[in-house]
């Protein structure tokens, strides 16, 4: 039996580690590249001075920013520490693209108000959550319904940066507009089981462990897309959320708020 092919293996291990979906197709895309700058060389054969070049090569030639260089070199040290079991120490002293320095950005409350009125609906109750409760907008799509305490006046975040968990508060003033649009998620829900979907993405094979669990209200996310659509790893048929999509409505938003959007 052959063993499997390099990509394929680094699809394997990250997602056994449990990678989400955006960190592994950036990992895979760089290691791409990485052989394809060595004329396809397999990286069996090549270690940290071809690393080096690689990714001196992208701060000199390419000008990446320093953010996207170090991406590139943790998707590189990942593949030789966890795919192929090489070790290799933390490349030092590297050509590094040099780091911008900038101011943060921090509307004041009108410039805040004046975004949120550029905005409507499910779009309107987002941006008031991320301002009032301090979330950010990963955080904030990929909330489940039992993550609302409306009791305790509080919202579970689950995985946040760094694979942190905390507690935030749920603004009051978004209580009534989010109440009201759980009952609408909540009427989609029970479509959606009616026509034989209504699955929801577990996290760590949950599924397997409580049966059902998929289906059940309290799993559902707040924010789900509009269209179910396939999901491309398991093939099951869910409603995911929609970050772009919310992304660029908030970007427009601040454009036309304020006068510019956020970097």
């Amino acid at each position: 039996m052959s063993s499997p092919r390099l990509l394929d293996q680094v699809r394997t291990v990250a997602r056994v580690k449990h990678y989400s979906l955006k960190t592994e197709h950036a990992y895979l895309n760089w290691i791409r590249r990485f052989i394809f700058y060595h004329n396809k060389q397999h990286p069996k054969e090549m270690g940290e001075g071809e690393i080096r070049q690689f990714l001196a090569h992208l701060a000199v030639n390419l000008h990446v920013s320093a953010s996207t260089q170090t991406v590139a070199l943790s998707a590189l040290l990942f593949l030789y520490r966890d795919v192929l079991k090489i070790p290799l120490p933390y490349i030092e002293d590297i050509e590094r693209a040099k780091p911008s320095r900038k101011l943060p950005v921090v509307f004041s409350r009108a410039e805040v108000q004046t975004i949120l009125d550029q905005l409507s609906g499910t779009h309107l109750l987002l941006a008031s959550l991320l301002y009032g409760a301090g979330l950010r907008l990963m955080e904030a799509i990929r909330l489940r319904v039992k993550d609302i305490d409306f009791a305790a006046n509080q919202i579970n975040v689950r995985e946040g940066k760094g694979s942190v968990d905390r507690i935030t508060m749920l603004p009051q003033s978004v209580k009534s507009s989010l109440q009201q649009h759980l009952n609408r998620v909540r009427a989609l829900h029970q479509k959606d089981l009616k026509e034989g979907y209504g699955d929801v993405y577990l996290p760590y094979a949950l599924e397997s462990k409580y049966v059902n669990a998929d289906k059940e209200w309290g799993w559902q996310y707040v924010f789900p897309s509009l269209k179910r659509s396939t999901d491309p790893r398991s093939g099951t048929v869910y409603r995911h959320q929609k970050p772009k999509t919310y992304e660029l409505v908030l970007d427009h938003a601040i454009l036309h708020g304020v006068g510019f959007s956020y970097g």
